[in-house]
């Protein structure tokens, strides 16, 4: 008998088809260079410091992009919008990181890396818009599934910095990139069609400028803040986005520096994440889909937490304990996303879509820009403190978890999936 999953993915038609199936076309290249970002800065020559300025300005840009993104996209279309902006936002600062020599220049990449806020609004209402309320749980574990099959590809990228270095490599890996990117942006576009709220949203706003279209989200924001699961949900977003900005900018600097683990090894990580998250997608998601939404969720930020007590409690070249800290941190990753990915979707007007995630994002950028800076500062006084922050931050996310899926459940008896 066919896995559930399995079935799910075959019986995949139109937008969603295309938005899922193209994704490893990101996926590969993107594992391929993030665990080695940060130390590849580190190596010409930045500083904890710079790295979190970079980050911070980065995410100081994206507000400005988020605010835009639900007018860009209700303009120009979402299927339109998704192909100029993922060029401009991937393939774009890809070329710049490849060729970059100081701070200078990972500040111009961060900044242009910024409008993927546009391309992300975009990009999910041609994934959700269409699709079947009943698969969103699948059609999200699916996404996070090719980014995860993606993660398998990593050691290679270890190999080829213990042949050649890690500058040479990454420069080759960022160029890489920018083709698989340009690529996933062209072919998603040929495997999609603009969805029927997109074609309302660009007769509403012909002949308006994005700016007047702006001038219509006052009635937006009070919505918003009428609504306390949408609420709820904000908080966990923007608790996920810092805790993400930390773990993704500061993890591998801990590790190689506090810990002397050797930056050849880094894609190893990524390798048992990947395959620890992929099982759990498999063999222990479907065994939960009984469970009531709040309980999954709030499981998951409990072991995001062990995770991180794990990491910085690490001895020196702790390889037993650094596994097992990645080890319950894919078990968390492969617990929350899929949820909270399909409370975003629920918790939003569908005629709003694009408006109210972008205020959303706004929202979450907004809080989440001082991160960087702040993440950076405290990493260096002491690796772990970053770290001690996540911590924090998870317990009252796991608070939050409890909170949106008892409010989820009142309101319609949410699952974990429909197997």
């Amino acid at each position: 008998m066919s896995h559930s999953l399995i079935t799910s993915l075959r019986s995949l038609t139109g937008n969603p088809r295309g938005c899922v199936y193209t994704e490893p076309l990101w996926g590969i290249p993107y594992n391929l260079v993030a665990p080695y970002a940060s130390v590849y800065m580190v190596a010409l020559g930045l500083t904890d410091r710079n790295i979190g300025l970079v980050l911070s300005v980065s995410w100081g840009f994206q507000v400005f992009w988020a605010l835009l993104s639900g007018a860009i996209t209700d303009k120009l279309g979402r299927r339109r919008t998704t192909l100029l902006f993922d060029i401009l936002a991937w393939t774009v600062p890809a070329v710049i990181w490849a060729f970059s020599q100081n701070l200078w220049w990972f500040l111009a990449a961060g900044i242009a890396n910024a409008i993927w806020r546009v391309t992300m609004n975009s990009w999910t209402c041609l994934l959700v818009e269409e699709a079947d309320h009943d698969q969103l749980v699948d059609i999200y574990t699916w996404i996070h599934i090719s980014n995860l099959a993606a993660g398998f590809v990593a050691p290679l990228a270890g190999i080829l910095v213990a042949q050649y270095s890690l500058v040479p490599t990454m420069r080759v890996l960022y160029l890489f990139a920018a083709v698989m990117f340009t690529l996933k942006a062209t072919i998603t576009y040929l495997m999609t069609e603009e969805t029927t709220q997109g074609t309302i949203r660009m007769e509403a706003t012909r002949g308006q400028s994005i700016f007047s279209v702006l001038g219509e989200y006052h009635g937006v924001v009070s919505d918003i803040l009428k609504r306390p699961q949408t609420l709820y949900t904000a908080g966990i977003m923007l608790i996920i986005a810092i805790v993400g900005l930390i773990n993704g900018s500061f993890w591998a600097i801990l590790v190689t520096e506090k810990l002397n683990v050797p930056p050849e090894t880094l894609s190893i990580f990524p390798f048992v994440k990947s395959a620890v998250a992929l099982a759990f997608f498999f063999f222990i998601m479907p065994r939960m889909s009984r469970l009531p939404f709040q309980w999954p969720m709030f499981a998951g930020f409990l072991a995001y937490v062990l995770s991180q007590i794990l990491l910085i409690t690490a001895p020196e070249q702790g390889y037993a304990i650094l596994v097992m800290s990645v080890f319950v941190e894919a078990c968390a990753y492969a617990a929350v996303s899929p949820l909270l990915d399909k409370l975003i979707v629920l918790t939003i007007d569908p005629q709003e879509r694009a408006r109210v995630q972008s205020i959303l994002y706004v929202g979450v950028i907004l809080l989440t820009a001082p991160f960087g800076w702040i993440a950076g500062s405290l990493s260096s006084v002491n690796k772990n403190l970053p770290f001690l922050l996540n911590i924090v931050l998870l317990l009252v996310g796991a608070g939050l978890a409890w909170s949106a899926g008892r409010s989820a459940q009142q309101r319609e008896p949410v699952r974990v999936a429909a197997n």
